[in-house]
């Protein structure tokens, strides 16, 4: 990344009444300053930038599957959280071709995969801005030391831009970091006869001269991450269910019935027995998209439509996926992340809710599940600091699932039910951490839990329960 170094630009605004000191004269003059090239996140202090915080991306692209070529502008509103002389967004493989904020020409330079962008006049902390980026290229994958290449992943009959932690900046100019959620609005392009599919409610499709435009909105903030676009050849079912639309996909190649059709039909039903333990379902759509490409070898839970590799169903049907990756739009897409660190509090949740559903579809008690878990697990893996190269690992998600269910036999059913539809509440569209997690549990229970939360969350010997 560039080094922190720019000049001071400085703005006199002249009153004509009374200045915030009530005193006649003229307001002090503004230092403006760059915003920071990372958010600061311990584990990724790069990923995401400073200084502004969006409150929406609208995006309107076209992409040719035969040449790998994407184009198009991105319009970006945000709000300056300082005295700002210029600000970055995270762009990786794309070039840019005109940029303008608030209607006037800005200068923009790519480092690596950060778009700098000096606006025509410093932006006063407070004030919203709209940025209009038009850009084009050939996007690619992004490297990352966690869940492998994430981003933009070319096939031959199409794409999919999908990967966790970072994966927005390889197809759109993004401050790519959960904690700064932000609505979502897509128009793609793409030749007839080719589907192009994404998160948030289905808009109205238009054909001109052999292309066809998909639209698509989600009116929810989102972490970037749980941004997608799939386009190929898919067999898409649109229905409703709860006065909401419902959008599944499923690859040409498979049947109708497939197992992967018949697991992720299956949503609705699902995400209906978790809104009896989360409270109500969070976003204006469902759905689902089974990912025909070899190389997704995981399911991500973006947001209200998660997508699956076809890899889940090779084996028959596979109810438990889809549950936990409907159990995320509550942990970690309606109440996201605040830092990496706490990934658990995603992952643990989802896998706990894996073994709510085991219990009710199939008469797996939870006790079992746990058990089983605790039995074979090895202690020494902690999740509530994992590191960056065990984001992903066992302990997030096993040891993070029996972190919920100790929970659960520590506090009593009752203050361990207000707590999850409290949590869901309080948090919803928001983000939160692990501390937010013990305050919580302590007030409703009435309990003093730092020795229960250190056990389990960051001791590395097997903990009592």
């Amino acid at each position: 990344m560039r080094a922190a170094l720019a000049g001071l630009a400085s703005l006199t605004l002249a009153l004509a009444g009374c200045t915030a000191s009530g005193k006649d004269g003229p307001e002090p003059a503004k230092n403006f300053s760059p915003g920071a090239d990372g958010i600061g996140d311990p584990y990724f202090p790069k990923y995401g930038n400073g200084g502004y915080d969006v409150a929406g991306y609208d995006l309107n692209l076209r992409y040719d599957p035969a040449k790998g070529h994407l184009s198009g502008t991105a319009t970006i509103t945000a709000t300056a959280t300082q005295d700002l002389s210029r600000f970055d967004f995270d762009l990786a493989h794309l070039t840019t071709a005109e940029v303008t904020v608030d209607g006037r020409a800005a200068t923009a330079k790519q480092d690596g995969n950060e778009l700098v962008i000096t606006p025509a006049a410093g932006i006063v902390n407070g004030k919203p801005f709209t940025v209009v980026i038009d850009y084009a290229g050939t996007p690619a994958q992004i490297a990352n030391k966690t869940l492998g290449d994430g981003g933009w992943l070319r096939s031959d009959t199409g794409a999919v831009a999908l990967g966790q932690p970072e994966s927005a900046s390889s197809w759109f100019p993004v401050n790519d970091h959960p904690a700064d959620k932000a609505t979502f609005k897509l128009a793609m392009t793409v030749p007839d006869g080719v589907e192009a599919l994404s998160i948030g409610v289905p808009g109205p499709t238009s054909t001109a001269d052999g292309w066809t435009t998909w639209r698509w909105t989600e009116n929810s903030p989102l972490a970037s991450y749980l941004s997608t676009v799939v386009i190929g050849q898919y067999r898409v079912t649109t229905s409703t269910h709860d006065g909401k639309p419902m959008v599944t996909a499923v690859p040409a190649s498979m049947a109708a019935d497939s197992d992967a059709a018949k697991s992720i039909g299956r949503t609705g039903e699902i995400a209906d027995f978790l809104a009896t333990k989360f409270g109500p379902y969070p976003f204006d759509a469902y759905g689902g998209i089974v990912v025909d490409d070899t190389r997704i070898r995981y399911a991500l839970e973006t947001q209200s439509r998660p997508a699956y590799g076809r890899a889940f169903f090779q084996n028959g049907e596979n109810d438990t996926v889809v549950a936990h990756e409907l159990a995320h739009q509550w942990f970690g897409d309606s109440v996201a992340l605040e830092k990496w660190q706490d990934i658990w509090l995603n992952e643990g949740f989802a896998t706990y809710a894996e073994w709510l559903w085991q219990e009710h579809d199939e008469n797996l008690p939870v006790r079992e599940s746990f058990e089983r878990t605790y039995n074979s697990f090895d202690f020494a893996q902690a999740p509530g600091d994992p590191g960056v190269a065990k984001l992903f690992g066992g302990a997030v998600y096993d040891r993070g699932g029996m972190t919920v269910y100790a929970l659960r036999r520590k506090i009593g059913d009752e203050a361990f039910g207000k707590l999850l539809t409290t949590w869901t509440s309080e948090h919803r569209d928001g983000n939160a951490d692990t501390a937010d997690m013990i305050k919580l549990a302590e007030r409703l229970s009435g309990q003093d839990l730092g020795k229960f939360f250190q056990d389990w969350l960051y001791g590395t010997s097997k903990p009592t329960y």
